[in-house]
């Protein structure tokens, strides 16, 4: 299929036959044509990949803001301005507090009051909206988005965006596009012990399980590994981690308890999988040897740092922004020799990988109110959103504000901030803040692009990171299982006490309280409570949508 980004006159441009909403690959979605050119007031007739969109009349459109508490919204932000002098659009906020961000999105979508624009939706959340037709099958109108379409064709992401879709064959969120799996979450280690103990850091899990048995015999009134990250799942960082090493997620990484078998070509319960059962063998070791805290699922946050701190601890999980703001600056104070480092993550059972089949290259992303269809600045609006959120100049401005403004950029194409602004610490000590001052690197806009733009703000320790990570393989993307509607709602009625069971009885599994002599029974006691049946709907459906759509 053509991806029609030469068009002559506003009338060929606007009868699109909207069904190559998947990058040029043909797309699955039944979508009939549409004439929209009653709804392109405003809109540009030679829009396409590489070109500056500029609404030829001036346009406003409303949108959902989640309001950061670390850099509140203000109207004098440049991001405001240049927006509007570079594209002829402005936008209309309607400011919801991050806290309260979901729940207002559903009331307003509910309600029939939602903006036309409504970002920061993670995939899964457009779902519960889509019976109710509030909002808009975007999948049908991806030729009014070019930048998004290459994308997608240019990093392969199909695959990907195929899980976004719903029963219907369409999909509903407009999500952000990574070049490539971004792993951030590891295990963070105090090499100077490991330096004085005469060890390499770890490369493998059985290697972190010596290096710890190393530092509690040197220092055997310690807990060398004690965690945090235990809210709202208790684990869930750590079970995250551990669980990518033997390709069965824990943790933040268990969402709806279903892992995709490439081998067996079927989804399967990652609860009573036996790579769960290994994870939790490991965790479970490590506790009966002293060397995982076992209040590792319980402390709160300040609780496990403080413990880091006092030197109590030489291991915790991190993420590169609080590596550098939340662990490192105490640190340095409590022990001004301490030196924590973030490592690779241990590789396991799965050898090098980078992604279980769980994962996927989407990031939060945009709904669109199915009202917007309505309006007269539709294809226009679509063209915007294409420009600031998926064209290399969009996320550029999105990012790092305006060259000799708020950066500058060498010979080489490198970032770098103006002296007089900071971010993530680039410039220690700078009056003014990038998201701050000048609402630039605002996550409502800035997400998704490729890998050098993602580490444009990454430390050269950061890269170092992401290359070993990036130098594994990823597994592949688990295919689509869309529910309908009822089988939404029998899934969830099954779904929640699965889960809770499953959560329950991990903890037990790792402290000791229960026996992994007992994994059978506890595999059965998941059977008792509808195991079979939920993934058997979900298996169904993955065969009913391969069988509708290839």
């Amino acid at each position: 299929m053509s991806r029609r980004q030469a068009l002559v006159t506003m009338g060929a441009l606007f009868a699109l036959a909207a069904c190559s909403g998947d990058g040029g690959n043909g797309d699955k979605s039944k979508t009939s044509g549409e004439d929209l050119s009653a709804h392109s007031d405003g809109a540009m007739p030679d829009y396409g990949v590489g070109k500056q969109f500029k609404a030829t009349v001036p346009l406003t459109f409303s949108i959902l803001y989640n309001n950061h508490p670390f850099y509140p919204i203000k109207k004098d932000w440049l991001f405001w301005s240049e927006l509007t002098k570079r594209t002829n659009v402005t936008l209309e906020p309607n400011v919801v507090p991050l806290s309260d961000y979901e729940n207002k999105r559903s009331l307003l979508i509910g309600a029939g009051d939602a903006p036309l624009i409504i970002p920061k939706t993670y995939p899964g959340q457009e779902t519960a909206f889509v019976a109710s037709g509030a909002i808009l099958p975007v999948s049908d109108y991806i030729d009014l988005m070019p930048h998004f379409k290459d994308k997608v064709a240019k990093w392969n992401l199909q695959a990907d965006i195929d899980t976004l879709r719903q029963a219907d064959g369409r999909f509903y969120l407009l999500p952000g596009l990574h070049q490539d799996y971004w792993v951030d979450y590891s295990l963070a280690i105090r090499v100077d012990i490991l330096e004085k103990l005469g060890l390499q850091i770890p490369q493998t899990l059985e290697e972190l399980h010596q290096v710890l048995r190393a530092m509690k015999e040197e220092y055997p009134d310690s807990y060398p590994w004690t965690d945090r990250w235990n809210n709202p799942t208790p684990g869930g960082a750590l079970l995250n981690i551990i669980g990518m090493a033997f390709g069965a997620r824990g943790g933040w990484g268990f969402l709806n308890g279903v892992t995709w078998d490439p081998n067996a070509q079927k989804f399967v319960y990652t609860g009573a999988m036996d790579a769960y059962r290994q994870m939790l063998q490991y965790l479970n070791g490590l506790v009966k040897e002293g060397l995982l805290d076992p209040d590792s699922f319980t402390q709160t946050d300040e609780q496990a740092i403080q413990k880091l701190v006092s030197g109590k601890s030489f291991v915790i999980s991190a993420n590169a922004q609080v590596l550098v703001n939340e662990y490192r600056p105490p640190l340095k104070k409590a022990n001004p020799k301490a030196k924590l480092v973030k490592i690779p993550v241990p590789i396991g059972p799965m050898g090098p990988i980078k992604a279980t089949p769980n994962d996927t290259r989407l990031e939060n992303g945009i709904m669109i109110s199915k009202k917007a269809r309505e309006s007269r600045n539709f294809v226009a609006m679509m063209q915007f959103i294409d420009w600031l959120w998926y064209s290399d100049e969009g996320q550029i401005f999105a990012k790092w504000g305006v060259e000799g403004v708020t950066y500058t950029r060498d010979a080489s194409g490198k970032f770098r901030l103006t002296k007089d602004v900071d971010f993530v610490g680039l410039n220690p000590g700078a009056p003014k803040h990038l998201q701050q001052d000048f609402g630039f690197s605002n996550g409502v806009f800035a997400y998704g692009g490729s890998t050098e733009l993602l580490q444009s703000t990454f430390s050269e320790e950061e890269i170092e990171f992401q290359k070993v990570m990036n130098s594994r393989r990823a597994m592949p993307v688990a295919p689509p299982r869309p529910l309908t509607e009822e089988e939404r709602e029998q899934a969830t009625l099954w779904e929640t006490p699965l889960k809770d069971h499953v959560m329950q009885n991990t903890l037990q599994f790792i402290l000791g309280k229960r026996s992994l002599d007992e994994w059978d029974a506890y595999v059965a006691e998941l059977e008792g409570k509808n195991m079979s049946a939920y993934i058997n709907l979900i298996n169904n459906a993955y065969e009913r949508y391969k069988q509708q759509h290839g």
